[in-house]
């Protein structure tokens, strides 16, 4: 099976690492603006501000199209298969299988987002067939360059992708981790 051709089971549930990865569901609407409507979300993810009611419903029902079409799986992080506390993403790109996070402000400094990228890149690894899972990430994001670290990922020498999101500029580096 060609990871660049198939398409992504219907429903995903991956656990892992003191987590449950699962599909976002109607029921998580109502929480969503309250993990994904701040500042720092704003700023260093293309993820939509302010994220209201609206942007929750529009998320929700991208996440299914994307997911229809073979290209990104977003699952919730959540310790037990209930609440969610943050996305994790992977995205099958041309640079590669990218993976990415966004954790509540709410719920940081519990690793959340590391351990998300754990158990997602092992899903790529072994389910998928990637030889190596990407993520992209500004410099001066300390968080992310410190979730990358834990999460065993490496910088690598390739150019700084760069462009504009919401009015800023910004330039990527592309960290890997490669297949066990």
């Amino acid at each position: 099976m060609s990871s660049t051709t198939s398409s992504f089971p219907e429903r995903i549930e991956l656990s892992g690492e003191g987590l449950v990865l699962r599909d976002w569901t109607e029921a998580d609407l109502a929480a969503m603006p309250e993990l994904f409507d701040h500042p720092d979300i704003a700023y260093w993810t293309p993820i939509v501000s302010p994220f209201d009611d609206a942007a929750a419903r529009a998320r929700l029902d991208r996440d299914r199209q994307l997911r229809a079409e073979g290209t990104t799986i977003l699952l919730a992080i959540t310790v037990d298969g209930g609440a969610p506390l943050g996305e994790v993403m992977l995205r099958r790109a041309p640079e590669g299988t990218e993976l990415g996070y966004a954790v509540g402000p709410g719920h940081r400094g519990q690793g959340l987002a590391a351990r998300a990228v754990r158990v997602m890149a092992a899903y790529a690894f072994e389910q998928l067939g990637a030889r190596q899972v990407i993520l992209e990430l500004e410099a001066e994001n300390a968080a992310s360059v410190a979730v990358a670290t834990k999460a065993g990922f490496q910088l690598l020498d390739v150019p700084l992708i760069t462009g504009e999101e919401k009015g800023r500029p910004y330039a990527l580096q592309t960290w890997g981790r490669n297949r066990p």
